[in-house]
């Protein structure tokens, strides 16, 4: 979940690769890692699981069901919370994102919460880990929305799952592409088309290096891209606009959140 406001950058649709992308992201995050954990820190909880802007939490939803005794990859894991609150619930929970400084404030809420989750770096599409590792994989706003070549990125997932294994993640709801990202009414009108996977890109104007790097597949390639990579969809939550909740965070804000869904939540399971 990112409330990406750059300094000074120019926006371009056009395609790019995959180590672009890569090399993109995981500086920018490691410039945002610090006023991200400071915004929104006590919102995540330092032990919570929050599956979107909205602030449906996984005990609420239960998208992952009882992890006790489960080991469990969280794929993006930032500060570690979602992983920290598999662990608080029994489940051996471990963490994997991109970005070195997120790691660290990781590594911070080991030592607070006196809940340690083992982390490294690494990327969505090459995940350091051996075949069959783990029970779930998950994703809560992390990684994918910012990686060019999904295919690989589910077949590693698929790799260090064991049969039957659980895989989650949540992302800006698809239909959320063709709005502008702005969270009053400027952000309820079309201004691009649904089906434009043109990806999105931010150029530093002062180097001219690309800075940050969004992807879009609409729903129905979510479904194509999991059944491919040998998963079966068991549910497809998108979450509501909770009465009293009056959170702005970037583009989602209860303006557009009552009109619009901002969260897909897609639930998935590996062959068996």
């Amino acid at each position: 979940m990112e409330d990406h406001l750059p300094q000074a950058v120019r926006v371009e649709r056009r395609p790019v690769s995959e180590q672009e992308s890569r090399h993109a992201n995981g500086p920018d995050w490691d410039r945002y890692a610090d006023e991200y954990q400071a915004t929104h820190g006590a919102f995540l909880g330092d032990a919570g699981f929050v599956w979107g802007p909205e602030g449906h939490t996984e005990d609420e939803l239960q998208v992952l069901g009882d992890v006790t005794g489960l080991d469990v990859l969280e794929v993006g894991s930032g500060a570690g919370q979602c992983s920290r609150w598999v662990r608080t619930h029994g489940g051996r929970g471990f963490g994997l994102d991109l970005s070195h400084r997120q790691l660290q404030h990781s590594l911070r809420l080991d030592a607070e919460t006196g809940v340690a989750v083992p982390s490294v770096r690494g990327t969505a599409t090459d995940l350091p880990f051996a075949a069959a590792s783990f029970d779930i994989v998950f994703c809560s706003f992390g990684a994918l929305q910012f990686v060019r070549d999904i295919e690989q990125a589910l077949a590693e997932v698929a790799r260090v799952l064991r049969p039957g294994g659980r895989f989650a993640f949540s992302i800006t709801h698809p239909t959320r592409w063709m709005f502008p990202d702005d969270p009053g009414e400027p952000g309820l009108t079309a201004t691009q088309s649904y089906w434009d996977r043109t990806p999105y890109v931010e150029v530093d104007d002062a180097t001219g290096v690309v800075s940050y790097v969004e992807h879009h597949r609409t729903l129905g390639d979510w479904v194509r891209l999991l059944a491919s990579g040998g998963f079966t969809l068991t549910d497809l939550m998108e979450p509501e606009w909770p009465e009293h909740h009056d959170r702005v965070w970037g583009g989602w804000s209860r303006t557009r959140g009552l009109l619009t869904p901002g969260t897909a939540i897609f639930v998935a399971r590996l062959a068996g």
